[in-house]
Order: structure tokens, then C-alpha cells, then sequence
């Protein structure tokens, strides 16, 4: 519809325009200032064809020009007694008239332009003509330069108002964006301290036995390569430190954290924490418990944290399930709770909790969804890899 008016609405509004200058309104007044003017009936015809045309063509250069259909609106009203022009002009002064005082000046001199016939003619006793007659005249001020007006107001009020409501949905669509990529950019940065702290610990281990076989080595081959191993895990450390002083200036300008991070062991305190907060939670396991990697671990962990903080912002004291299923080739970490019994406090927070979840998880080519129930509810699930290769990809 929208495509169809801009592409045909001046077109329409062209021929409609144009059609009118052949319906002039009474205008007896303007009969006899035009045989004042030399213009005779028999030529009225041939005017009205010249009107049409000129309204057409003033019409068809909207928007570019406007000043060409407000000029001929009162030329057309004084000699043919068109009106169409006139209405279409007092629109378009309306509609952009800046500042509001040309809008004024253009209203006061359309209206006595409207009126000059009819107080022309009383004035001089033209015959036929009486004082009664101006009422007839200033209605046609108001249905053909008032209304107009009012309408042309309208229309650029509504538009501010669009304007004002899309460039708001811009500007929250760019914030919402920038709130992403922050928390992508932050999750990414505890992903890698987290990642430092997995690598570290297991390069200082090799670092360690690299020192203790080039002591106790029994020939001078095996103390080289000891010693060859134990520097070059020296020089690995130094490097990850540095990576981590980059992303404490770069990030979210926390101290970074360098202790041991919480892996499923520590998954029932987690529990026990958020039953202490009054939230009921039931734990399932499901399959065979194994040894997993560090960082898949903590990232399992951190799925369940920040669902349960999710649960305790949005669903207050709402039952909840988490479930810790070990597959053959995957884990599986499900958290779900059902609908809240009432309205629950609504807490502070950034929203963008499920934003970076799904950067960690899929930075560890898993699978994350968040979708709510239909009971109400809300699940949050995810499904990470366990297959060695990949996870040493990633470290």
C-alpha cells in the first residue's frame, strides 16, 4: 500500500487537481471581475484548460518545489474560481512550513485572498449581492485554506512522531547491540583467564618435572632436553601472562582471576547456596560419571550458575530441576524451573547473561538453547563435545 502511494499518489493527486479547475464554485463576484479583466464566458473554457494544465504540472514538481503549486493556488482562486489549487497549497505550506510565522502569513493572506471577491463585489453593490453573502465566503476560507491547514499539521505531526518512534527503535537496537558485543567481549575475556588458568597450572606441572628429571638425569642428552623442555615452559608461562595483562587493560577491568576455577565437584555447593536463598533445586545424574577436561567443566558450571541466578531474578522461589546427563560423546547440562507461583521482585541485572553463556558454550563447539515452557516455565540447556581432539583444539 505504502509502495503503491508513493509511487502513484502524485499522479492521482495530479489528475484529481486538474479535473477540478473545470468545477469552479459560485463565483459571481470573479464573473464580474473577469469581464472587468476583458475575459469573456466564451473563453472560460480555454482557462479552465490552461488551469488544469498549470495545476497538473505544479502538483507533479511536489516535493522538490514547493513554491509553485502556493503561488498559483490564489492566481487560480481570483480569475477561474478554482479551488483545488488553492487546498492543495495551503497544505503543503502547513505541512512544511518552518518557522511556524510563514504558516501564519501564508493563512491571513490565502483567507483575504478567499474573501477579497466577495467583499470586492459588496462593496461596489455589485447586483445580486448582499452583506449576508460574506458568510458564504468565509465558510470557503475555512474549507479551503483553514482545513487544508489543519490537516497538513496534522500530517507533519504524525510524521515527527514516526520519525521520533523509529529513530528511538534505531537507537535502542544499536544499544542493545553494543550491550552484546560487550558481553560477548567480557565472557570472552573470562573464557581466556579461565583458559590460562587450566593451561598454567598443567605447563607448571611440566615445568616442575622438567626440573626435577634434568637434576636427577643420569647422562648429559637427558638433562639438555629436560632442561630444553623446563625452559621452554618458563617462556610458555611468561606468555600467558602477558595475554592476560592484555585482556585486563582491554576487558571489563576486573582483577583477573588467577585461583582455581569451579568445575561440577563443586556443583553441589553451588546447590546448596541457591536452596540457602529459598529457591527448592532437585539434582539428577544421568550415565557414567568420567574425568572430563577442565574447561568443559567450568563451562557446565558456569551454565547452571547462571540459570539458577536467572530462576532467583525472574521466578523467585519457583521449583527447580537440574539435571548433569554424561553421554557417550557428549554432556548434557539441563536447567529447568517451573512457572513462578506469584509476581517475583524484579532484580538488577544487564540482560546479557544468556548472551555470553552462548559465547562459551559455543566458542567450545557446543550447543546452547534458552526457551520457556509452555506451563510457564523457562528451560536452559546445554550440550558440549567430549571428544579429546577438539577440546585440545580449543586450549
Amino acid at each position: 500500500m505504502r509502495d503503491a502511494v508513493d509511487r502513484w499518489g502524485l499522479k492521482v493527486l495530479a489528475a484529481v487537481v486538474a479535473a477540478g479547475a473545470f468545477i469552479p464554485i459560485d463565483g459571481r463576484p470573479i464573473d464580474y471581475m473577469q469581464a472587468k479583466l476583458g475575459i469573456t464566458p466564451d473563453s472560460v473554457p480555454a482557462l479552465s484548460a490552461v488551469a488544469a494544465v498549470i495545476s497538473a504540472v505544479t502538483v507533479l514538481m511536489l516535493p522538490r518545489k514547493r513554491w509553485p503549486v502556493v503561488s498559483f493556488g490564489p492566481a487560480a482562486w481570483i480569475l477561474l474560481s478554482v479551488w483545488m489549487p488553492l487546498s492543495v497549497g495551503s497544505y503543503v505550506v502547513a505541512r512544511n512550513a518552518r518557522p511556524q510565522l510563514r504558516l501564519i502569513w501564508y493563512v491571513v493572506g490565502a483567507s483575504a485572498v478567499v474573501i477579497l471577491p466577495m467583499t470586492t463585489g459588496v462593496a461596489i453593490g455589485m447586483p445580486g449581492l448582499a452583506r449576508d453573502d460574506l458568510l458564504s465566503s468565509l465558510g470557503s476560507v475555512v474549507v479551503f485554506v483553514w482545513l487544508p491547514a489543519v490537516l497538513g499539521l496534522w500530517s507533519r505531526a504524525r510524521s515527527e512522531v514516526i520519525e521520533g518512534l523509529q529513530e528511538r527503535a534505531a537507537q535502542l537496537e544499536r544499544e542493545q547491540a553494543a550491550r552484546a558485543e560487550q558481553a560477548r567481549i567480557q565472557e570472552r575475556a573470562r573464557i581466556a583467564r579461565d583458559m590460562h588458568d587450566v593451561v598454567a597450572h598443567r605447563v607448571s606441572l611440566m615445568v616442575l618435572h622438567a626440573g626435577a628429571l634434568e637434576v636427577n638425569a643420569k647422562d648429559a642428552d637427558t638433562a639438555a632436553a629436560a632442561e630444553l623442555i623446563r625452559t621452554t615452559g618458563r617462556e610458555a608461562l611468561g606468555q600467558l601472562r602477558d595475554v592476560i595483562g592484555v585482556l585486563k587493560s582491554a576487558g571489563d577491568g576486573d582483577e583477573p582471576a588467577l585461583g582455581p576455577q569451579p568445575t561440577l565437584v563443586d556443583l553441589d555447593r553451588l546447590l546448596d547456596q541457591t536452596r540457602a536463598a529459598g529457591i527448592t533445586v532437585r539434582r539428577h545424574d544421568a550415565g557414567t560419571p568420567k574425568r572430563l577436561p577442565t574447561l568443559l567443566e567450568h563451562a557446565a558450571y558456569r551454565v547452571v550458575q547462571e540459570a539458577l541466578t536467572n530462576v532467583h531474578k525472574h521466578a523467585g522461589t519457583a521449583h527447580t530441576e537440574v539435571a548433569v546427563h554424561y553421554h557417550d560423546a557428549d554432556l548434557e547440562i539441563t536447567v529447568s524451573n517451573t512457572a513462578p507461583a506469584g509476581p517475583a521482585e524484579a532484580l538488577p541485572g544487564s540482560g546479557m547473561g544468556l548472551v555470553g553463556l552462548r559465547e562459551r558454550v559455543e566458542l567450545l563447539d557446543g550447543v546452547f538453547a534458552a526457551d520457556p515452557r509452555p506451563d510457564g516455565g523457562f528451560t536452559v540447556s546445554a550440550r558440549f563435545p567430549v571428544s579429546e581432539p577438539a577440546l585440545e583444539d580449543h586450549a
